[in-house]
């Protein structure tokens, strides 16, 4: 007996049922993926470049917070790569892919035609690992880290300047401070509880992490709770 043309079809197994999805849900990520009219370019471009500010800028924050965890290198590397290479895929590369698919001749051009996306997203690929592995400064910024305590109307701004191999740093309001300590690679490197709390630092005195020099500079009041967290880059830090 005939199924009625109202009924609808019996979707099958469970994993007949995942794969129809997932070749449909493929079919739709390419579809968006090489659609090529203007407004769907600079839609894709934003988008790629809204995610890649906020997955570079929540791995800096995070960094800063745990350093320890090296993983968020990676979300790093990835996010701040996506900045460019987003638009620059959707603005250049795509467009390029469909123009050679459509009236490439010859073996190079037909071969790019057929592959340039993956090679795009190959080159993308290895940039990231690069990038994680072997990190350039301007990818990472320094940040101030609240305590999360009562001292929100303790504000002092910490001051470095670099000299040779010598680091020097003060406060720039030493109000509400009763001490600060000074740590690299987790290590206490002096604790000053005099104001006005400047000190100096040896490069060779700090700790590398990911092939930096940095250091971190605590203020704390009188019980001892934490007031604010400075964490600098040596290399960051001006002459």
């Amino acid at each position: 007996m005939s199924a009625s043309p109202d009924e609808p079809a019996h979707p099958g197994s469970p994993l007949e049922w995942t794969r129809r999805v997932l070749r449909g849900a493929w079919r739709d990520t390419l579809s968006v993926y090489y659609a090529n009219t203007p407004i769907w370019r600079l839609l894709k471009s934003g988008a790629l470049l809204a995610l890649g500010l906020f997955v570079w800028a929540g791995a800096n924050l995070l960094l800063s917070y745990r350093p320890d965890w090296s993983f968020l290198w990676v979300f790093l590397a990835y996010g701040f790569v996506l900045v460019f290479w987003g638009p620059f895929t959707h603005l250049v590369v795509v467009p390029a892919v469909i123009r050679l698919r459509r009236t490439g001749e010859g073996p190079v051009t037909h071969w790019l035609g057929r592959h340039g996306s993956k090679l795009n997203l190959t080159v993308f690929v290895l940039i990231v690992i690069v990038l994680a592995a072997f990190p350039l400064g301007v990818m990472t910024v320094q940040v101030q880290l609240p305590s999360g305590g009562d001292g929100g109307s303790i504000n002092p701004q910490l001051q470095c300047t670099k000299s040779g191999e010598q680091i020097h740093c003060h406060l720039s309001d030493a109000q509400g401070v009763d001490h600060v300590q000074i740590l690299s690679g987790g290590e206490q490197l002096e604790r000053i509880d005099e104001p006005p709390f400047d000190f100096n630092l040896d490069l060779g005195e700090l700790e590398t992490v990911r092939d930096e020099k940095q250091f971190t500079v605590e203020l704390r009041d009188e019980d001892g709770d934490l007031i604010r967290r400075y964490i600098r880059r040596a290399d960051l830090i001006p002459g």
